[in-house]
């Protein structure tokens, strides 16, 4: 039996509302290559978005856009960082802060500027990188208590204290189908070392950077499997972050990452599918040379599949069918332009990968300030209104598949 006739059965825990019921039914369909009601719609959204999104709309100060358009689920994160402890406060005033996290980084979040940066590591030689020992994988703290991480708290915002991850996750339960996540090697890489550093060591010592590999893999796949027991009854998906691409192709050799990044994405994937939960795998960029690779481990669907990494979703339907979902690929460059006829294109042409399911509607990485709050509104509607099951375009946004 595949994973496509067994996620989504287990009866539906206490405490969910009947419309989150529907979503969860809505979403899993849709993984199934079924035709659900309409397309499932999400995004991961920009602090700064909302801010001006709640501005342009005249919304109140705590709205939410998961609420407010009732989308149909949510990604939750607990604390990856290898070492688990405070940010320790290197500089802050008005106008920048500067912190080191339990990825050993160096992270300058400039508040004028979206995003942050990492200028340093205390990991910073390859020897040091091999002897280095992390944090217990399964600490509870990880998932039990608030504090200090560098993914939920250096971002296009800066938030201390973040709240723990199993209280999140029971806030969200009620009302969205509500998904688990975990990085893998090359997301941690980045963030533990840096990507040049990362490059440079799998070309200077590609076997012994493989052991690393190897090592950290292990690491985070028991991450993944202690917070799928500690989420016991609340998850319903799961996500896996993994950037190993850019623009035009993938960072390392497709062979290289076969070797030592891919076991463990399927190991993980394996340990997922154990809990009876689907994968959504996230990464960026053209990951045209290894797409196979993700069909062959059981992925459910691949995001956010980014436009302008050349990724186009419905050509990636006509190639490979209904043997993977697609979650992504609006590309988030057309909607900064507000030009409502350029957005209207963009989405309903896209709408044709929806046929048949196995398509959610999101952005083709993240919604960010660029946007428009009227135009996201916008977007949504055009959703609603083309989206519902059967399919019906007009006739010059149709293709044939």
């Amino acid at each position: 039996m595949s994973m496509f006739d067994t996620f989504g059965k287990a009866p539906d825990p206490a405490g969910r509302k009947e419309n989150t019921r529907r979503k969860l039914q809505r979403v899993n369909r849709a993984l199934r290559h079924q035709e659900p009601d309409r397309v499932p719609v999400s995004d991961f959204f920009w602090g700064s978005f909302i801010e001006r999104w709640r501005r342009e709309l005249d919304l109140p100060a705590d709205a939410s856009p998961y609420y407010h358009y009732d989308l149909d689920w949510v990604v939750t994160i607990p604390n990856m960082d290898p070492w688990i402890r405070p940010f320790e406060t290197l500089k802050e005033d008005a106008e920048e802060v500067v912190v080191r996290t339990g990825f050993g980084a160096v992270m300058h979040k400039h508040f004028e500027f979206p995003m942050p940066e990492m200028r340093a590591w205390d990991t910073d030689t390859f020897e040091k990188l091999e002897q280095t020992e992390f944090d217990d994988p399964r600490d509870s703290r990880r998932f039990l208590a608030a504090g200090d991480n560098q993914i939920a708290g250096v971002g296009d915002g800066f938030q201390r204290n973040s709240p723990a991850w199993i209280e999140t996750a029971k806030s969200l339960h009620p009302d969205f189908p509500v998904y688990g996540s975990m990085i893998e090697v090359s997301e941690c890489l980045t963030r533990l070392i840096g990507q040049e550093n990362t490059l440079l060591w799998m070309g200077e010592h590609p076997e012994r950077m493989g052991a690393v590999i190897n090592r950290i893999g292990a690491f985070y796949l028991e991450m993944a499997k202690a917070e799928i027991q500690a989420g016991t009854g609340l998850l319903d998906g799961f996500v896996i972050w993994g950037d190993v691409a850019y623009k035009k192709c993938t960072f390392m050799s497709p062979a290289y990452w076969r070797e030592f990044f891919k076991p463990w994405v399927a190991r993980m994937v394996e340990a997922v599918h154990a809990a009876g939960l689907p994968v959504i795998y996230h990464g960026c960029g053209n990951v045209q040379a290894i797409f196979p690779d993700y069909i062959e481990m059981g992925v459910e669907a691949y995001n956010p599949l980014e436009a302008k990494a050349g990724m186009d979703v419905v050509e990636l339907r006509r190639q490979y069918g209904h043997r993977i979902g697609f979650c992504g690929n609006s590309n988030i460059q057309v909607w900064e332009t507000g030009d409502r006829e350029a957005i209207r294109r963009e989405v309903l042409r896209k709408l044709n990968a929806a046929r048949g399911g196995g398509y959610i509607f999101q952005s083709d990485h993240s919604v960010s300030s660029s946007v428009s709050g009227k135009t996201y509104d916008h977007i949504i509607k055009l959703v609603r209104e083309f989206g519902n099951y059967p399919i019906r375009l007009p006739a010059e946004y149709e293709e044939a598949l």
